[in-house]
């Protein structure tokens, strides 16, 4: 009779966990919406095919329509490429996203767990002794009437072996959107990391031409320091002589300490990108240096691909989609409020009075039963939580188009950048050719008499700043030229990104080990 008990409530758990593997689940399904109001165009706005005049800006072929992994190889600088090889586990930057990371794959593991049913085991062992002047509780412990006489006290000892166990099958599909939003949480984490990583190594490049650029303006002032401290000699010369007045000495004697403190004044800007770098690749920036090398490069052809590319291409955009997903999967776990819950729980051990016996077959006991329950009035709680995560989602929708909008802004405003600069160093190059004649010019009309020292000084200046600023445009365009590889993803592309199996996978212990 009791094996047959026994088989009704097994036989209703297991069409449950029929049901609960294979039943409905309620929410909205996902589908992502459009990210633009209308189709990409054909090409970019800024794209160097739209200006054949500007032949300084160079375009790759079609046949190179994307970069591949170590974007920065396309520079072809060792040194560049050596610190970037660096910047991996020792950033802590990108260590505390992994961690991040790692950590959202264990919440998956955790929604997941609920699918199954919980088992307790609770061992316990009483030994209670009845008070002699307690007659009816003593007389009922003895099992006599309460008018016999209880001599002494009575010892008695429960021992208990139970094992309780509780599973609530997940009918309208509440665990299982949380399963699949804890998945799309942890692709969003995926992303964000290789959208930092991005962002880390395009710093570096960043940090690196601006150290170049730096070199660059040294080495223009070093030279302005060796011609104004010649020029220094020369009107002392003149002046000890008497062929020239002591104020030709004083301007030569503050042209040469003003180009003396910029000089100096560069070190502050080198020695923090020097720093900066340092931190970039996890070294201790008392300890790290690089060699001073002025800039000497060129912007390289970059693949810039077709506007369509761009949202497949970027991990910042697949971080917002996947943030939509979520939320989406956000609102079927509030909408199964409005369903039923069903519980079964179920108790099984053994108990005796005696260790003797506590293993006999007739020392069993059990009890299994469902349990439903169903909210009949909350004030409309249920359907303000649903309209909470519907709002969530619409507003993860405007975020996503928004950073999509900002990308293809970023892309113009760097492709215009690197046209433009290009453009701008050729004016420059003319003017600071035009300001060495200047000078040449001036120091001739000066030597002979003709024109005063001043305008020595006012040549010397003007090819000094139309140096500095043609350095700086170089400087500029290089760093325009890391941007936007950064604005169109860099090397990386969807394919890249975890799939929710895959996020889904146990961690070993060394994922899970305690970091000294």
């Amino acid at each position: 009779i009791a094996m047959t008990t026994l088989r009704i409530p097994i036989a209703i758990a297991s069409g449950l966990l029929v049901l609960s593997l294979g039943g409905c689940r309620v929410g909205p399904a996902y589908h992502r919406p459009p990210a633009l109001a209308q189709a990409p165009p054909a090409a970019y706005k800024e794209s160097p095919a739209n200006f054949p005049d500007a032949t300084a800006w160079k375009i790759a072929q079609p046949k190179d329509a994307m970069l591949r992994g170590k974007w920065w190889e396309i520079y072809n600088d060792p040194e560049l490429n050596s610190l970037e090889e660096k910047l991996g586990s020792d950033n802590q930057a990108l260590k505390q996203a992994f961690e991040n990371f790692m950590e959202s794959r264990t919440i998956i593991a955790q929604a997941h767990s609920q699918l199954f049913p919980s088992v307790t085991f609770g061992p316990g062992y009483t030994h209670n002794e009845t008070s002699a002047n307690n007659t009816s509780g003593a007389a009922a412990a003895a099992g006599v009437s309460s008018s016999a006489t209880i001599p002494t006290n009575r010892q008695t000892s429960q021992i208990t072996l139970p094992f309780d166990a509780s599973w609530e099958p997940d009918l309208w599909g509440r665990v299982r959107n949380q399963i699949r939003g804890a998945q799309y949480n942890a692709q969003v984490s995926a992303a964000d990391l290789e959208n930092l990583r991005l962002t880390e190594q395009a710093n570096l490049a960043i940090d690196y031409f601006a150290i170049r650029g730096q070199d660059a303006l040294q080495a223009i002032l070093n030279q302005t320091v060796a011609d104004d401290q010649k020029a220094l000699e020369y009107n002392q010369a003149q002046f000890e002589t008497g062929v020239a007045p002591e104020i030709n000495v004083v301007e030569a004697q503050n042209t040469l300490q003003n180009a003396q403190a910029q000089a100096t004044n560069l070190g502050i800007a080198r020695a923090q990108f020097e720093h900066a770098i340092a931190v970039l690749i996890g070294a201790n920036a008392s300890a790290f240096s690089i060699p001073a090398r002025p800039l000497d490069a060129t912007p390289p052809s970059i693949p810039i691909g077709v506007p369509s590319q761009l949202l497949e291409r970027r991990p910042d955009i697949a971080a917002s989609e996947r943030v939509m997903a979520a939320a989406n999967a956000q609102i079927g776990v509030a909408t199964a409020a409005f369903y039923p819950n069903v519980t079964i729980s179920a108790s099984a051990g053994l108990e005796s009075s005696s260790w003797k016996h506590l293993f006999d077959w007739s020392s069993r006991f059990w009890s299994v039963g469902p349990q439903v329950s169903q909210t009949i009035f909350d004030a409309g709680l249920r359907r303000a939580t649903v309209d909470q995560y519907i709002e969530t989602y619409n507003a993860d929708v405007a975020a996503y188009r928004q950073t999509v909008l900002v990308a293809f802004q970023q892309v113009e405003d760097y492709l215009a950048s690197g046209r433009i600069l290009s453009q701008q160093i050729q004016q420059h190059q003319a003017a600071a050719e035009s300001a060495r004649r200047f000078v040449e010019m001036e120091t001739s009309r000066y030597q002979t008499g003709i024109d005063p020292y001043i305008n020595v000084v006012t040549a010397q200046n003007t090819l000094l700043n139309d140096q500095q600023a043609l350095a700086t445009d170089h400087t500029q365009q290089m760093t325009a030229s890391v941007q936007l590889i950064m604005a169109l993803g860099g090397g990386w592309d969807t394919t890249q990104l975890p799939t929710p199996a895959q996020v889904s996978q146990r961690l070993t212990s060394a994922d899970t080990a305690i970091q000294k």
